[in-house]
C-alpha cells in the first residue's frame, strides 16, 4: 500500500503559474474492496533562475533630461512561485542610474531606470552596466542582461579658442596670399554640433580688404598689400560658430614691421644766392629739409654734399638746416626773374603788407639786390619763428608782381641764466632768512628740501644741473645732481653744528655755461620750538673770511689812531 514517484515530478510543467499545484487520484483496496480518494500537493522547489527577455538592451538619453526621470526596461520571468519567484532588481553600481521595481495589475514585476544625476556627454558617450533579477530562493538565483545607454548629444558647449588673443608680426613687403596665422577652435560637443566655421567679426572696411579667413580651417591670409608708414598695426576680430549656432571670439594683433621701402625726400625751403665772397665762415646759405617716411635705422638719413665745394652741411634739429642772427646781419636773399628786357625785367623787392600803428616788421629786403637784414635782434623766447611776405616787382607800366613767403626759424642762444624760484633769497632788512628744520633723528637719505630752478631758454641750454658749492659739514649732505633734492649722507651726530649754510650751485648745458647759486640755512632741531633760540642768535654761516677781514680792518683803524696820536 505505499505510494511511490515514478518519475521526476515538475511543478512548472505540471500546473504552470498557479499558485498550488496537486495531483488527485483513486486507489482501490482488494479484500475488503474499498477505494479511497488520494491527492498528492506538488511543492515548489527554487529550480528556476529569473532569465530576461534578451540579453542586451539598448537605450538613448539625451543629456539634457533631469534628474528623476523614470526609463522602462522591462521585466525577468521566473518560472517558480511564491517565494522561489522573482522578487528584485539589482543595478551596477554607477553615479548616474539606479534601479527600482513596479508591479503591473496583472502581478508581472518590471525593472525601471532612474536618473539620479544629471548626464554630460562631453564626460561619459556610453554606459554599459549589468542588471541582475534576484529570486527569494535560498539559496537565491539570479539572472543578468546587459544595458547599454547612449547619452545622445546636445549643444550646450560653445566653440573655445586656444588662445583669446593672438600676437603676430608680419613685414610690410610680405606676398599677397601670405599665411598671417592659424587659429583654432575646438568644441566639446559631438557631431554637427561640434562643427566649427570660422570668419570675422565686425571691424572697418579697411582692415577687411586686407585680410580673409578660410571657413573651415581657419587660416588667416594677406589679401591685400600692407603699408608700415599707412598703417603699423591691425587687430582683427575672429569669430568661431557651431553647427548648433554658438559663437566663439579671439582677438589677433598683426605688428606690421618696417621695411626700407622708401627713398629719402629731400626739400629745398630757402637759398640765399649769390653769396659774397667775403661771407664769413659759418654762413647760412640755404635750407634744407630732409624727410624718410620709414621708422627706425631705416629712416635714418645720412647727407653730403658730392664734388668740390666751399660748402658743408650742419645738422639741425627735425632734418632741417636753420638760421641765428645779430641785428643788421643779412639772414638771406630772395631771387626773382623777369622774362622781359630793359625797364620791363628790373625787378625790385617790397615787403608785402602792413598798415598804421602794426609794430615795425623783424627785417627788411633790400630793393635792388633782394637781401633779406635783420631790423634787430631776434629773441628765441620771444618768438621762435615768423615769416615774411616778399613781393617782387618790375619797372614796366602798369607793373607786374609776385610774392613769396620768407619763414625763418629763429635758434636759441643759452643768454639766459638759470633762476632758483626756491629757496628764496633773505628778504632786505629780514633778519631771520628762510630755512629748513631737521631732526637730530633723521636717518640716511632724509628729504631736507629740493632746491627748484628754472631757465627761460630751450633745449640743452635749459638743462639744469645741481651741485653743492659749500658746506659746513661736506659729508652731512648730498644734492641730487638731475633732482635738486638735498638729503642727509649719513646720520646726525651730536658733534654737528646746529646750523648749517649749504650753498647750491645751479647751472645749464649751454656753451658757455651760465649759472646761479642758492643758500639753504638748515637748522638740526627735534622741533621748531627747539630751533627758535637757534634762530635768535648770531644767523648761521655768517662766513668766517668776513669775520677776518672785519677784525683785520679794526685792527689797522685803531694802530692808524694810535700811530696819529703818537705824532701828535
Amino acid at each position: 500500500g505505499e505510494l511511490y514517484v515514478s518519475e521526476r515530478l515538475d511543478r512548472e510543467e505540471m500546473c504552470g503559474e498557479a499558485p498550488t499545484c496537486s495531483v488527485s487520484f483513486e486507489a482501490l483496496v482488494h479484500n475488503p474492496l474499498n477505494v479511497f480518494h488520494v491527492e498528492v500537493a506538488i511543492q515548489d522547489i527554487n529550480d528556476n533562475a529569473p532569465r530576461f527577455l534578451q540579453d542586451h538592451f539598448h537605450l538613448e538619453i539625451n543629456e539634457l533630461t533631469s534628474p528623476g526621470a523614470h526609463f522602462a526596461v522591462g521585466a525577468a520571468e521566473d518560472a517558480d512561485v511564491g517565494s522561489n519567484s522573482l522578487q528584485g532588481y539589482k543595478l551596477e553600481t554607477n553615479s548616474y542610474f539606479e534601479v527600482e521595481m513596479k508591479e503591473g495589475k496583472d502581478g508581472s514585476k518590471f525593472a525601471e531606470l532612474v536618473l539620479r544625476r544629471a548626464l554630460d556627454r562631453e564626460k561619459e558617450q556610453i554606459l554599459r552596466l549589468v542588471l541582475t533579477a534576484l529570486d527569494g530562493g535560498d539559496p537565491p538565483r539570479s539572472g543578468t542582461a546587459q544595458l547599454c545607454i547612449n547619452i545622445t548629444d546636445v549643444n550646450d558647449n560653445p566653440p573655445v579658442f586656444a588662445h583669446d588673443r593672438y600676437r603676430v608680426s608680419l613685414h610690410e613687403d610680405a606676398p599677397l596670399g601670405s599665411m598671417v596665422l592659424n587659429v583654432s577652435a575646438t568644441d566639446a560637443d559631438y557631431g554637427t554640433n561640434a562643427r566649427i566655421t570660422y570668419g570675422f567679426g565686425k571691424m572697418s572696411p579697411k582692415v577687411l580688404q586686407k585680410f580673409v579667413v578660410d571657413a573651415e580651417s581657419g587660416i588667416i591670409t594677406l589679401h591685400e598689400a600692407l603699408d608700415f608708414e599707412d598703417m603699423r598695426s591691425y587687430t582683427l576680430l575672429v569669430k568661431a560658430r557651431d553647427g548648433g549656432g554658438l559663437v566663439a571670439h579671439c582677438e589677433v594683433e598683426v605688428e606690421v614691421l618696417d621695411v626700407n621701402d622708401n627713398a629719402p625726400e629731400v626739400t629745398l625751403r630757402s637759398v640765399s644766392s649769390p653769396v659774397p665772397e667775403d661771407a664769413p665762415i659759418g654762413t647760412v646759405v640755404a635750407l634744407v629739409k630732409v624727410r624718410d617716411r620709414d621708422s627706425g635705422e631705416n629712416g635714418q638719413v645720412q647727407c653730403e654734399i658730392s664734388g668740390d665745394s666751399p660748402l658743408s652741411l650742419v645738422a639741425s634739429s627735425g632734418g632741417s638746416y636753420k638760421v641765428n642772427n645779430a641785428a643788421g646781419a643779412q639772414v638771406l636773399r630772395v631771387l626773382a626773374r623777369d622774362a622781359d628786357a630793359g625797364a620791363n625785367g628790373r625787378v625790385s623787392y617790397w615787403l608785402e603788407g602792413g598798415s598804421a600803428g602794426e609794430a615795425a616788421p623783424p627785417v627788411s629786403v633790400e630793393a635792388r639786390s633782394g637781401a633779406v637784414y635783420a631790423q634787430r635782434s631776434f629773441d628765441y623766447e620771444q618768438c621762435r619763428e615768423f615769416a615774411v611776405a616778399v613781393r617782387a616787382q618790375d619797372g614796366g607800366v602798369p607793373a607786374r608782381s609776385s610774392t613769396a613767403t620768407v619763414r625763418i626759424f629763429v635758434l636759441d642762444r643759452n643768454d639766459n641764466a638759470p633762476r632758483v624760484l626756491w629757496p628764496t633769497a633773505a628778504a632786505a632788512g629780514a633778519e631771520t632768512p628762510p630755512f629748513e628744520v631737521v631732526p637730530r633723528s633723521a636717518e640716511i637719505g632724509y628729504l631736507v628740501a629740493k632746491v627748484v630752478a628754472v631757465d627761460a631758454d630751450a633745449g640743452r641750454n635749459a638743462w639744469l644741473s645741481y651741485e653743492l658749492l659749500q658746506a659746513p659739514e661736506p659729508a652731512l649732505f648730498r644734492l641730487g645732481p638731475q633732482s635738486g633734492e638735498v638729503r642727509t649722507a649719513r646720520a646726525v651726530s651730536e658733534r654737528d653744528a646746529a646750523k648749517q649754510r649749504l650753498v647750491a650751485l645751479v647751472k645749464d648745458h649751454g656753451q658757455p655755461a651760465l649759472s646761479a647759486t642758492a643758500t639753504l640755512h638748515v637748522v638740526l632741531a627735534e622741533s621748531l620750538q627747539e630751533a627758535l633760540p637757534e634762530l635768535s642768535e648770531r644767523p648761521a654761516g655768517v662766513d668766517s673770511s668776513a669775520e677776518l677781514q672785519f677784525y683785520l680792518v679794526l685792527a689797522l683803524a685803531l694802530l692808524s689812531a694810535l700811530f696819529l696820536l703818537s705824532l701828535l
